[in-house]
């Protein structure tokens, strides 16, 4: 049965916020005080500014980044299955295969996989082969010859190869044995004193003498001076016959052309395809630079399960992870409206009409009576803090003002002090392009068949916004020819005025904004007096008029 990944991951939505991040890190670490599974907080994006600064306030590490929750080859069991050389003998693989409980082994060479063996190649070579000259042109070593019999070296260098010849039972008489033995040939024969001179002076490359006969000092002197190899073995001729061709090294028969393999980050998805057309039980594993790692089951492969996830801070399939629709979603933690996502079978999901998601958290912490640290409450704080534009937005309520006043005594922070300096640390893009603000927190909504992107930017500074606002008016367009939404909006927010200037793009956004917010537009930009959150002040009524339409 495959291994599940021990995993779960806790994920905000792509392009995210600080709400987004840090409610994830804070939802990981009470999950992991509630429970016995191990729960991992992770990033669907680049942080931007503003996050950066409070995870570095806080002294918090960067979530680890995962572009596709779908369910990769190392989230499953990888057998450490050792490679071999391609130099050992086929009784050797056999043996090594028995042990492990294997059929293939992986062959490999300084840490890179050269070919795989598998019981059916050991077989077809035990069973097919009908060659007397495959053990030399094997080019079979001396000490596979010597292990596989079970035997002896008594005369030659052991690290030597038998290259030339054929393989032979001198069981005739000594006289007959002329007509058939040829130079470089490998002889098995028993005891006789004139078998053993007859080969050697007809050039032998090697005797095999069996049932453990003694080798007279005529004969050694001899084979040395016709450089010939003497091996003496325990075992009858009958069975030294029939384990000989079990030296062969396993290069011989090594597949080592159109290996299926695969690599540890590739998605389980995209890779059942090519394994269920193929018959191997075993596939070998390289690492992201081709390093041999281990083998895999292909029923592991087949029945793997997937990846398991929570969602925090949304709940619309556009916003949020790559293959999602491959994983298995545990909770949904959220306070946007619903959106178009779906699960495969119920799930814990609470969605509460507050202005952050990290109060819930906090809430969440309170019912179960679990300390807060001071660096998980600092991040609940500043989140609450960023989505509500300090207390500023028409989503903030009492509870997310209460919830942010408690947060600060543990975490030790003036409100007003440091959610200015994290606004500011958030609006300063100063040397950031056009793309990177664009993609700072854009989000993309389904509203029937019409695709929808806002994006939005919140600062402290009227002069600030009015610079950004230059680079973003030439970006729009490119950023809508690519996108294929059918409308692109861009917040540019004045926290001090409480006001927007909204930049748009695509064929009727100019009417849509007319529409929603009652005004008559002149110009490529219109001002939003008293809008600042694009969650309860600027999507609503841009759905509401869609729906209208």
């Amino acid at each position: 049965m495959a291994m599940r990944n021990n995993k779960i991951y806790v994920v905000g939505h792509k392009n995210p916020d600080t709400d987004s991040i840090c409610s994830a890190i804070s939802y990981a670490y009470l999950k992991n005080q509630l429970s016995d599974e191990k729960y991992v907080a992770r990033r669907a994006g680049q942080l931007n500014e503003e996050t950066q600064y409070v995870l570095d306030y806080f002294h918090v590490q960067v979530p680890g980044y995962i572009n596709d929750i779908g369910t990769q080859v190392k989230d499953i069991e990888i057998r450490n299955t050792e490679g071999v050389s391609r130099e050992i003998s086929l009784k050797r693989a056999w043996n090594l295969m028995k042990e492990l409980g294997a059929v293939t082994l992986p062959v490999t060479k300084h840490g890179r996989l050269e070919g795989l063996i598998t019981t059916e190649d050991i077989a077809e070579a035990y069973m097919d082969v009908h060659d007397s000259k495959i053990l030399s042109t094997a080019h079979t070593a001396y000490k596979n010859i010597v292990d596989t019999v079970d035997g002896e070296l008594l005369c030659g260098n052991i690290d030597a190869y038998f290259t030339d010849g054929k393989v032979l039972i001198a069981a005739a008489n000594p006289d007959l044995m002329e007509d058939y033995i040829e130079t470089g040939d490998l002889v098995i024969l028993g005891n006789r004193y004139e078998s053993q001179l007859c080969a050697i002076e007809m050039n032998a490359g090697c005797i095999v003498v069996c049932e453990g006969a003694k080798v007279s000092k005529t004969i050694m002197k001899m084979a040395e001076d016709h450089e010939c190899t003497i091996i003496s073995s325990p075992h009858d001729t009958y069975t030294v016959a029939r384990l000989i061709n079990q030296s062969m090294p396993i290069s011989y028969f090594m597949s080592r052309e159109n290996l299926i393999k695969f690599r540890t980050d590739d998605f389980t998805d995209e890779i059942k395809n090519v394994m269920a057309k193929k018959r191997y039980r075993d596939f070998p594993i390289e690492d992201k630079k081709g390093r041999y790692v281990g083998m895999i089951s292909r029923r592991n492969l087949l029945n793997a399960d997937k990846n398991r996830i929570i969602l925090v801070d949304h709940n619309e399939k556009t916003q949020a992870v790559d293959g999602l629709e491959n994983a298995e979603i545990l909770e949904i933690i959220d306070h946007h409206r619903l959106g178009s996502l779906e699960t495969m079978s119920p799930v814990y999901f609470r969605n509460q009409p507050l202005g952050c998601t990290a109060t819930i958290i906090y809430q969440i912490f309170c019912e179960n009576g679990i300390e807060i640290p001071k660096e998980i409450a600092g991040l609940l704080c500043a989140a609450i803090l960023s989505d509500t534009l300090m207390f500023r937005s028409p989503t903030c309520t009492v509870v997310d003002k209460g919830a942010a006043t408690a947060l600060s005594k543990i975490a030790e922070i003036d409100i007003e002090e440091f959610a200015t300096n994290m606004f500011r640390a958030g609006s300063n893009l100063k040397n950031k392009s056009a793309e990177e603000i664009f993609y700072q927190d854009f989000k993309k909504f389904l509203a029937g068949d019409a695709s929808l992107g806002v994006g939005q930017i919140n600062s402290l500074d009227a002069q600030e916004l009015a610079n950004i606002k230059d680079k973003l008016e030439t970006y729009l367009d490119k950023a809508y020819k690519e996108h294929g939404e059918k409308m692109i909006f861009f917040m540019l927010t004045n926290i001090l005025s409480e006001s927007t200037e909204v930049l748009f793009v695509g064929d009727g956004a100019k009417e849509l904004l007319e529409d929603a917010f009652n005004i008559i537009i002149d110009s490529d930009t219109v001002m939003l007096k008293g809008v600042v959150s694009r969650k309860k002040q600027f999507i609503p009524p841009i759905f509401e008029s869609l729906g209208g339409r």
